[in-house]
């Protein structure tokens, strides 16, 4: 199933749904940083929640960084993505797994932690960049970022997302966003109506391993309420703006001393993107060109 993003409307405007599915970008950060099980849905959850949040941005080039850090194992987790459908992700200890929960689920929850922290911020590519930080609420990932809706964004929220993980891999993940627009803020029955049908589902990833599309999800929440699904659909993909001349542009930053101090000691340097996994070489005549270039200017 192709990775893509859905929009639509509801109740005449007074609903707005986002729904995705990630199953593919979710593998791939799960083969680039060697992914537990836990880790791999927790970053997966986080990757899909940005892309949902960024795609009601306006300009081309805006982004969301959503910063996870909780008490638990897994330590920070950070997702970064565009309103071009791109995302990249990492877990600051990618290797934790935990025993399933008592309903025999990831408990990303406890890795994650109960206590800690959800930033986020908000690049919308012109100033200096929006950021709000909210206190954990379960560490579940998706009630977090639902409570910052509510929180910082005064924006009646529901945010379903899931990664279900394999034997073999990511079989099926991504999620839904369901928002209550200020028109609709005070239609307490809409209100009550959506959290029901939202608290209704077993989850977003059993939806899709059942082979249902983003459109007939949305139609089972919202086909009578005058759904409108707009015709024009996404690609999502995991996407690092990484590249060997940022690589050699970091390493100019450290100096002449400790260039030539790598040239003398490794004959070269290695470095490793934290976002993908990307690994750079260079080598000791690019090092010594770094070197020229600094004692040139």
């Amino acid at each position: 199933m192709t990775d893509k993003l859905i929009r639509a409307t509801a109740a005449d405007g007074g609903i707005r749904a986002v729904g995705i599915i990630t199953t593919n970008l979710t593998e791939e950060a799960r083969q680039r940083h060697k992914l537990s099980y836990v880790a791999t849905a927790a970053l997966g959850r986080s990757m899909a929640a940005g892309l949902l949040l960024a795609s009601s941005m306006k300009k081309e080039d805006s982004r969301i960084n959503i910063h996870v850090k909780g008490d638990g194992p897994l330590g920070t987790i950070l997702a970064d993505a565009g309103l071009d459908g791109t995302v990249r992700g990492y877990v600051q200890n990618p290797s934790v797994e935990l025993p399933p929960n008592e309903k025999g689920k990831l408990d990303v929850g406890k890795a994650v932690g109960h206590n800690g922290y959800l930033h986020v911020v908000r690049d919308v590519g012109y100033g200096q960049p929006y950021s709000s930080t909210v206190k954990l609420i379960s560490g579940e990932i998706g009630e977090d970022v639902a409570h910052y809706l509510v929180t910082s964004e005064q924006l009646a929220s529901a945010l379903l997302v899931g990664v279900f993980v394999g034997e073999t891999g990511v079989t099926a993940a991504g999620g839904i966003l369901l928002q209550i627009m200020p028109k609709a803020a005070h239609d307490n029955s809409l209100i009550e109506l959506l959290e029901s049908r939202v608290g209704g589902l077993s989850g977003f990833t059993p939806l899709l391993r059942e082979g249902k599309s983003l459109r007939e999800i949305m139609e089972q929440l919202l086909g009578d309420l005058n759904l409108f699904v707009f015709p024009e659909s996404q690609e999502v993909k995991f996407d690092c703006g990484c590249s060997f001349n940022r690589v050699l542009g970091a390493l100019k930053m450290l100096g002449e001393a400790e260039l030539q101090d790598m040239i003398e000691k490794d004959e070269g340097a290695e470095a490793i993107c934290q976002f993908c996994g990307e690994v750079y070489q260079a080598n000791e005549a690019q090092l010594t060109r770094l070197i020229a270039d600094l004692k040139a200017n």
